[in-house]
């Protein structure tokens, strides 16, 4: 495997370029004016996002946890994937690829589960599915509308493995895991009915988000550790605040049921998608980068302002939204992307190699 990790460099490379024009493209459907650079980007924004940039950083994470050299196809043909969407290559070939992508992700996690059957690798496995159904949709052509609620299902059923598996040393009853499995049944239902009736659909998937939220909140091990100080407390400080974030979007898509295009339909996006899926990114980051470059993260209090700045420029941004006030929304979205740049700032500043750290 030593031969293979020099490739994580530029897989992890096309999943920052990936993030980096969907978040160009995401001011461009703002209204900001920006020139598009492809005549399709602002079509791709979701797709670069999700399974561009999400989808690679996760089948790359899972990838090294594997261990095996097969399972690099798939962050690969993710990362090939995004350059045909980047180059504005109309056809099949980037839904293709993505589907591919996401097929070797169930495939990693076909191996996983077999070898740690558990309730949390049975989450993320089926997160991974979901994320698979919603690439197969999205290449036979339908619209984002009806299949973006399967691409929430992938991360939401993928972080809530992951943090049901850190809980364990809370030592979590049995009754709570039966919850936390029927929690996850109620949210796969909702899913299915998206594709069937798309107005209860989505406030079926939000009952269960919102439920799942809840229960985060109670059995989580951020609840914990957020009394902590330096990093751990910031880990628990992002997690907490993302719960928050999951929960407001369900009351939102189960309030506004079918919504297809609009503010509206920017409000329940984003709220889980950079509220929720955001603040874990930046909670697991020092982690995550860690295990998958080989680097090091030296935690600095600064990390508080890209959290602070997400979040604040979030409410601004909703707010917009439910009250219809353009203006405010547009300068929401750009601060949105300010705080993740500044994410990113922040994160490559505290980056140190394996030299530095045996310096110091």
């Amino acid at each position: 495997m030593e031969s293979l990790q020099h490739i994580r460099f530029p897989l992890m490379a096309a999943a920052l370029l990936a993030a980096l024009a969907a978040m160009w493209a995401g001011l461009v459907r703002l209204g900001w004016g920006l020139p598009p650079l492809t005549p399709t980007l602002a079509m791709t924004h979701g797709p670069l996002m999700i399974s561009g940039f999400l989808g690679t950083l996760i089948n790359l994470e899972r990838v090294v946890a594997l261990n095996r050299r097969w399972a690099y196809a798939a962050p690969l043909v993710t990362a090939l994937g995004v350059v045909v969407l980047l180059l504005g290559v109309t056809g099949p070939l980037g839904p293709v690829l993505m589907l591919l992508g996401s097929l070797g992700m169930v495939a990693i996690f076909v191996v996983i589960v077999r070898r740690q059957p558990a309730l949390f690798t049975a989450a993320m496995a089926m997160g991974a599915l979901a994320w698979l159904v919603g690439n197969g949709l999205w290449l036979a052509g339908w619209p984002i509308y009806r299949i973006v609620f399967w691409w929430i299902g992938f991360l939401v059923l993928t972080i809530a493995g992951e943090r049901l598996e850190m809980s364990r040393v809370l030592r979590i009853s049995r009754s709570s895991q039966v919850l936390f499995l029927g929690i996850t049944g109620i949210f796969g239902v909702g899913l299915v009915l998206v594709s069937l009736n798309l107005d209860l659909g989505w406030r079926v998937a939000g009952l269960g988000m919102l439920a799942l939220a809840v229960w985060l909140l109670r059995y989580d091990i951020a609840r914990r550790t957020v009394r902590q100080t330096g990093l751990t407390r910031f880990i628990a400080v992002s997690l907490l605040s993302g719960f928050v974030w999951l929960g407001v979007g369900s009351v939102l898509a189960m309030a506004f049921g079918q919504v297809m295009v609009g503010p509206r339909y920017d409000a329940v996006l984003h709220t889980v998608f950079l509220g929720f899926v955001f603040s874990m990114i930046f909670g697991h980051a020092p982690i995550i980068l860690p295990a998958v470059l080989k680097v090091s993260i030296e935690y600095r209090p600064i990390f508080y302002t890209h959290w602070a700045l997400l979040h604040l420029s979030l409410i601004v941004r909703v707010i917009g939204d439910v009250a219809g006030w353009f203006a405010v929304r547009q300068w929401g979205g750009m601060f949105n992307v300010i705080a993740l740049l500044l994410f990113l700032f922040n994160t490559g500043r505290a980056v140190r190699t394996k030299t530095e750290t045996s310096e110091v």
